[in-house]
């Protein structure tokens, strides 16, 4: 195996040992939060969609997830399921 290779393996790893969808984060998220607080917790999610002031956004992917559910711009309700 090239140095290259471990390299961008390596890189990998690490970069799912750093994710921010995890039991501890998750723990700090409450309802009433602002969007850009818990943005500022998770990071930029990787889906949302929404329509009539209530949206609902999504981090992760689908064994590991946290879902949030806004009325505006405030945290209305959250689930997560596969944390560690």
């Amino acid at each position: 195996m090239s140095l290259r290779s471990i390299a961008l393996l390596s890189f990998c790893v690490l970069l799912a040992a750093c994710s921010k969808v995890n039991q501890e984060n998750y723990s700090k998220l409450s309802s009433g939060m602002a969007k850009a607080e818990v943005e500022t917790l998770l990071g930029k999610p990787t889906d949302c969609s929404g329509a009539l002031g209530m949206s609902s956004c999504t981090w992760g992917d689908q064994k590991s997830f946290i879902s949030v559910q806004f009325a505006g711009d405030k945290v209305l309700m959250f689930s997560g399921q596969g944390l560690k």
